[in-house]
C-alpha cells in the first residue's frame, strides 16, 4: 500500500507521523533531526534548555541561545521537517516563539496554553501553527480568535487522555478517560473545523495524539479522518533518544500499575512513572527548595511540593531518585531499546498490514 503522506500547509512529509516534544531534554536535536530522517517531523521541545547554574541568574537569554543551538545542531544533522514545541505557560514563550520564527524553523507547535495572540507574533505565514488541544470547543474557540488576524491555523494535534506529561483534562475526567478517547473527539473536531475550511478553502490537518503506539492504531486513527499522529513515548527508548538509560530503563522496568497521575506544581493533572521520587512526594507536605528559575508563569511556588524543573532534570541526567519521570498510558509496554529507524519501520509495516 502506500502510505499516506502528511501535508501542513507546504510542508509535505514522507510518513504521517510527528515525534511529539517531550521536555525536559528528552527531545532534542539527536532524536528530532533522526526522525525526520525517516520522513517524519522530528520535534525539538524549547523547555529547560540551558545551562542550570547560569540559569539561575540570566533564565531567559540561556533558554533562548540553547534552542537556537539545539536548531543549529539538527539541521546540521538532517534537512528533513522540523518542529519546535513551545509551552504556553513557559514565562518566556513569546520570546522563544519570536525565537523560532527567526530561525524559520517548519513548524511551531504550541501548548499548555491558548496561542491567542499566536498570529500576532509569527506574521511569516510560511511558518506552520500548529495549537495542541484537547477538545472541538477549545479548537472552535482558537479558530474564532484568529479570525481578526484573517489567519487559520495550519494544523491541530488533538491530544487524548492516553498522553504523558502534562494533561489537558481534569483529574476527574481522566477518572472517566472513556468518555474522552480520540474515537470521540476526533469526529467532533472534525466537525468544528469544517465551516473553517470551506471558508478559507483550505485543510486543516488534525493529528491523533495520545496512546498511539503500534501501526495498527496509526491505521485506525487515519480510518477515523485523521492526517497523521503524534507519538512521544515510543521514540523515549530509542538510541537517539538524548536522556540517560536510567530514564530508558524505567520506561522498561515498569509495569502497568506503575504508570500514575500527579499533582503538577503547575496545576495540571501530569501521567508519571511512580517511582522512589514520586513515593516520597505522596507522603511528605513539601520538598524543601527553592525557585531558580522562574520558567513557569502558572507554578504555584508556595503551594508546590516541589521545583519540576529540578526534578525533570534529574530525570534527565538519571539521578531518578530526586527525578521526575513523565511517560504515556502505554509506556510500560516498552521492552527495548531500538533505533529510531528499527521503530519507523515496525510502525510503516504494521500500518501497511492493518
Amino acid at each position: 500500500m502506500n502510505i499516506p503522506q502528511l501535508t501542513i500547509g507546504k510542508t509535505v512529509c514522507k510518513i504521517p507521523i510527528i515525534q511529539g516534544g517531550m521536555g525536559v531534554r528528552v527531545s532534542l536535536a539527536g532524536l528530532a533531526s533522526a526522525v525526520a530522517n525517516e520522513g517524519g517531523v522530528g520535534t525539538i521541545s524549547s523547555i529547560g534548555l540551558g545551562d542550570l547554574e547560569a540559569s539561575k541568574n540570566d533564565y531567559e537569554r540561556l533558554s533562548k541561545e540553547a534552542l537556537i543551538r539545539e536548531i543549529n545542531k539538527a539541521r546540521e544533522i538532517t534537512d528533513g521537517h522540523l518542529a519546535v514545541n513551545i509551552m504556553g505557560v513557559l514565562s518566556n514563550a513569546d520570546d522563544l516563539v519570536r525565537t523560532v520564527a527567526k530561525e524559520n524553523v517548519n513548524t511551531l507547535v504550541f501548548g499548555a496554553g491558548l496561542p491567542t495572540k499566536l498570529p500576532l507574533l509569527v506574521e511569516d505565514s510560511e511558518i506552520n501553527l500548529v495549537p495542541i488541544i484537547s477538545s472541538a470547543r477549545v479548537a472552535e474557540l482558537i479558530l474564532r480568535s484568529w479570525r481578526k488576524y484573517d489567519r487559520i491555523v495550519d494544523a491541530f494535534i488533538l491530544e487524548g487522555p492516553l498522553a504523558g506529561g502534562h494533561l489537558g483534562f481534569s483529574e476527574s475526567q481522566l477518572e472517566e478517560s472513556d468518555k474522552y478517547s480520540l474515537e470521540i473527539l476526533l469526529p467532533q473536531v472534525l466537525e468544528v473545523i469544517k465551516p473553517y475550511e470551506d471558508k478559507f478553502g483550505k485543510k486543516i490537518p488534525v493529528i491523533a495524539a495520545g496512546g498511539i503506539y503500534t501501526g495498527k492504531d496509526i491505521a485506525r486513527m487515519l480510518s477515523l479522518g485523521a492526517s497523521g499522529v503524534q507519538m512521544a513515548t515510543r521514540f523515549v527508548c530509542t538510541n537517539e533518544c538524548d536522556v540517560s538509560e536510567e530514564f530508558k530503563q524505567a520506561y522498561i522496568n515498569a509495569g502497568e500499575d506503575d504508570i500514575v497521575i500527579i499533582k503538577s506544581p503547575v496545576g495540571m493533572p501530569g501521567r508519571a512513572i511512580r517511582n522512589n521520587f514520586i513515593k516520597k512526594i505522596e507522603v511528605l507536605e513539601k520538598v524543601s527548595f527553592r525557585c531558580n528559575y522562574r520558567c513557569l508563569t502558572a507554578c504555584q511556588v508556595e503551594k508546590a511540593k516541589f521545583c519540576i524543573a529540578d526534578a525533570l532534570v534529574n530525570a534527565y541526567y538519571g539521578n531518578l531518585d530526586k527525578g521526575l519521570i513523565f511517560c504515556g498510558r502505554n509506556a510500560y509496554r516498552l521492552d527495548k531499546i531500538v533505533s529510531v529507524k528499527e521503530l519507523i519501520n515496525e510502525l510503516i509495516t504494521e500500518l501497511s498490514e492493518a
